[in-house]
Order: C-alpha cells, then sequence, then structure tokens
C-alpha cells in the first residue's frame, strides 16, 4: 500500500514519510489501525483512493474504503444490510438472505428493535453487529444460515365438532364459567 501511495502522491508522500524514521513508525502505526483488515481489502481500498483522492489519504479514509470493500467476500455494504434486515418478512430464518452475516446482525440487534425504534437509534446498533460479523467473514469463518422452521410430518387433523364441543366443556368447567 506504501509503495502504491509513493507512486501515486511522489511529492506528498516524501513530504510526508521523507525521513526513514519516520516511515518506519508511520507504517507501525497503519498496521496496527488497520489489523483488523483482509489484505486484498487494504489494496482494493488503495486503488480506489488513489483513484479518486487527489491528496494522500488518512487512516480514516483508507478504513472507510475497506468497509465499502465488503462485496469482495459476498457481503453486502452496511446500509443495504440493514435495509435487508428491516424489510425481510417473518419469519426471519426461512427469508433467502443475501448473506448469513445479514440474518446473523439482525438477530443480535433483536428484530423487534429493528422494527419498532428509529433508525438513527437501530442503524448504529446494527452496523456494530454487523461489522463484527463481517470481520469473522473475513478471517474466513463460515457462518451458517439460518434453519427454516421445519413443517410437520404428519400435520394433526381438524378436531371434530364433538371433540370441540367436549374440549369446551372441560375449559368451562376448568375455569369456572
Amino acid at each position: 500500500m506504501f509503495a502504491e501511495f509513493e507512486l501515486a502522491y511522489h511529492n506528498q508522500y516524501h513530504k510526508a514519510y521523507g525521513d526513514p524514521d519516520r516511515l518506519v513508525m508511520a507504517k507501525k502505526y497503519w498496521l496496527e489501525c488497520l489489523a483488523d483488515f483482509h489484505p486484498e481489502q487494504l489494496v482494493t481500498a488503495a486503488r480506489r483512493l488513489v483513484k479518486s483522492q487527489d491528496f494522500l489519504p488518512t487512516i480514516s479514509a483508507v478504513i472507510r474504503a475497506c468497509e465499502e470493500s465488503y462485496g469482495l467476500f459476498g457481503l453486502p455494504s452496511e446500509r443495504d444490510a440493514y435495509t435487508e434486515a428491516c424489510r425481510a418478512p417473518a419469519p426471519k430464518a426461512a427469508y433467502g438472505w443475501s448473506h448469513p452475516a445479514v440474518y446473523q446482525a439482525g438477530k443480535a440487534t433483536d428484530w423487534f428493535f429493528l422494527a419498532t425504534e428509529a433508525e438513527d437509534k437501530v442503524f448504529p446498533v446494527f452496523a456494530y453487529y454487523y461489522r463484527q460479523l463481517c470481520q469473522r467473514v473475513i478471517r474466513g469463518e463460515d457462518l451458517q444460515d439460518p434453519m427454516p422452521p421445519a413443517l410437520e410430518k404428519d400435520p394433526s387433523q381438524p378436531l371434530t365438532f364433538a371433540e370441540r364441543e367436549q374440549r369446551l366443556a372441560r375449559l368451562r368447567a376448568a375455569l369456572d364459567i
């Protein structure tokens, strides 16, 4: 990444990291700040920034670009994942999720909370869980698809009129009505 920045931002790069000791310190600091991201994400983010920014990128710009590159791993963006989680019909486990991380983040956030609270309150919570799950996926963990509810093997037959009357009478007797 630093070699790419040096080629693209030659003068700015040498002004910022001209001293070898300063360059070593900067690389250690950047490594510490970007340790959560996959190398492929970092390369993609660096190339995207080189193509779109006039000035040497900051660490926060690289982090934002890395978070936008979840698509490399089949993950939707945070905003798309949030929208999908909010719009998914019940039963949630039976829905065809774009990625299991979206379902897991929605479940961790709480479906009721997602459905009833304002976006400015819910989105940060959802994004927190989703980022954690994305990091697990990027590290190679295989998240399991949700298990849809199973159907009964032999659906029960409806009660006859006489059986319903009998159960209703027992219920009335138990409740003393």
